[in-house]
């Protein structure tokens, strides 16, 4: 375990990388003892220090949901950030790539809470009731930190979040059958990457459920309004300058942005 001292050093190392685009070393290469614990409180002073900027919660993001991506991270589960309003584009954007450091790109579902949802025990029949309505979205993933990294240290830097996107359909959650959605992602007139959503947890509202209980101990949960970004059912892309990308959800719209 890290003393407090260490927890905001590394915060403040994570926030300084963010803000001049080049990298800091991995917090658990500087302090070997870091635990998971520690981990999400750097994460959580990281975003303090956002928010004392000026910048708003609006959500949660998963990651790590598929097993392959658990197995390649030593994970038995998934993780989670947090996602502030100054990270969300729409379809259509053009993005500046400098924004990020090494972005890459992934297709997901985004739930939008239609009412607060919180405390153990949560099942996924209880996130479907609870959801207002769910759109397909992009996730912007991105690096603050040197590779290759541990699992403590993607906790830490925001689970590795680096914006959203949000386009395509809007529906409600028991219109379509959200476990078989599909998506094909591609880049610069290429696709990369095809998957179906119950590649996520076997069932997209899976990680949401599993995101409310890890949070209950906490007293936290998700509120009204709140955007949680499912996990990612294709494997990641990678971005630069110049690209134009383009994810196709069959009936439920595409999302097109370009990368400058």
């Amino acid at each position: 375990m890290l003393n407090n001292e260490q927890r905001q050093a590394a915060a403040d190392a994570i926030l300084k990388a963010e803000q001049t685009r080049e990298v800091c070393v991995q917090p658990s290469k500087t302090w070997p003892e870091m635990e998971l614990e520690d981990a999400y409180d750097i994460q959580r002073r990281w975003a303090n220090a956002r928010i004392a900027a000026g910048a708003k919660i609006i959500g949660r993001k998963i990651g790590l949901t598929s097993r392959a991506m658990q197995m390649a991270s030593k994970m038995t589960e998934p993780d989670y950030g947090v996602m502030l309003d100054d990270a969300v584009f729409k379809d259509g954007a053009r993005i500046p790539a400098g924004t990020f450091i090494k972005p890459r790109l992934e297709t997901e579902l985004a739930f939008v809470m239609g009412e607060d949802l919180q405390g153990a025990g949560c099942q996924m029949h209880d996130v479907m009731r609870a959801t207002e309505y769910v759109t397909p979205a992009l996730e912007i993933i991105d690096y603050r930190t040197q590779v290759p990294r541990a699992i403590a240290d993607t906790i830490a830097d925001n689970a590795a979040f680096g914006a959203i996107v949000l386009g395509g359909r809007i529906f409600r959650p028991f219109d379509v059958d959200v476990r078989w959605i599909g998506a094909t992602l591609s880049k610069n007139g290429v696709i990369e990457e095809s998957g179906v959503s119950a590649a996520i947890m076997g069932h997209p509202a899976a990680g949401i459920a599993w995101l409310v209980n890890k949070l209950a101990p906490l007293g936290d949960g998700l509120k009204k309004g709140d955007i949680v970004l499912g996990g990612s059912f294709t494997r990641p892309v990678d971005i630069a300058s110049g690209d134009v990308i383009f994810a196709d959800y069959g009936p439920l719209g595409a999302i097109g942005v370009s990368f400058e």
